[in-house]
């Protein structure tokens, strides 16, 4: 899984309504709509740097369906909003975030929601190959006329949907904290019974963004860069978030 990969094949966008959704309790009907016209072959996936069933990541693999089984064992029966938060810059934080939605999507129970809140270095979209045309999140937090629907993007990994960050801007707290990006999260939750939230955020050093989000959020993942994170800044990050609420730390790129 390199990471200089060449992308190709942009996959469009969901526009997925918000009226007219189904029931909650109605699980078949809401997996139904979470379909994948076009599925990434593993290699366009391993060019991604995203986990698959083969046997050629296997290691990587188990490692985050490891992670998503403690995590449902944190989060009990309900779905849940994990924020995956990086230690630092340079940590693999987004790397993380969209392989551990893509291990809830493998599930076929399950579906997975990744949303980039990094507007100031935003990744998701050119990772996966998103064509972001119709914008992301900072737009719509913009906009009080927005379309939610219009920026959930297809990613070509089945049950697995992209809000990506939209346009980049310097400061993003005072969006994060406010009421229509809470009711966004709660809205995008409670649609679907079987849906996992995955906010993939800003380190947590150095900017209170991490902080401000992991009130949105059920559970805090850190990741820590091996070799670029000292104890000392791991136990700053760890205290940054209330206990109850971290999850745990993943060591990154350990050789």
């Amino acid at each position: 899984m390199t990471s200089d990969a060449t992308l190709e094949k942009p996959v469009t966008p969901d526009n997925e309504r918000l009226h007219g959704v189904p029931h909650r309790t109605d699980t078949s009907r809401s997996l139904a709509l979470m379909d994948e016209p076009t599925a990434l072959t593993p290699r366009e996936l391993e060019e991604r740097r995203v986990i698959h069933r083969n046997d050629s990541v296997r290691e990587q693999a188990d490692a985050f369906r490891e992670l998503r089984t403690r995590l449902l064992a944190l989060g009990g029966e309900r779905n849940f909003v994990t924020l995956v938060a990086p230690v630092s810059n340079g940590c693999g934080g987004s790397f993380v975030a969209r392989n551990l939605a893509t291990a809830f999507a493998f599930d076929d129970a399950k579906s997975a929601l990744l949303i980039d809140c990094d507007a100031l270095h935003p990744s998701q979209h050119t990772a996966l190959g998103v064509d972001a045309s119709h914008g992301g999140l900072m737009d719509y937090l913009g906009d009080s006329d927005a379309d939610l629907g219009r920026i959930i993007y297809r990613t070509g990994v089945p049950r697995l949907r992209l809000i990506p960050s939209g346009r980049q801007r310097e400061t993003t707290g005072e969006a994060f904290s406010a009421f229509r990006m809470r009711a966004m999260v709660d809205s995008l939750r409670s649609r679907y019974p079987d849906r996992y939230l995955i906010l993939d955020s800003p380190s947590v050093l150095g900017s209170p963004d991490a902080r401000i989000l992991s009130e949105l959020a059920d559970l805090v993942v850190l990741v820590a860069g091996y070799g670029k994170v000292t104890p000392e800044k791991l136990e700053k990050a760890v205290g940054s978030f209330p206990a109850d609420k971290v999850a745990g730390v993943v060591f990154n790129e350990i050789p």
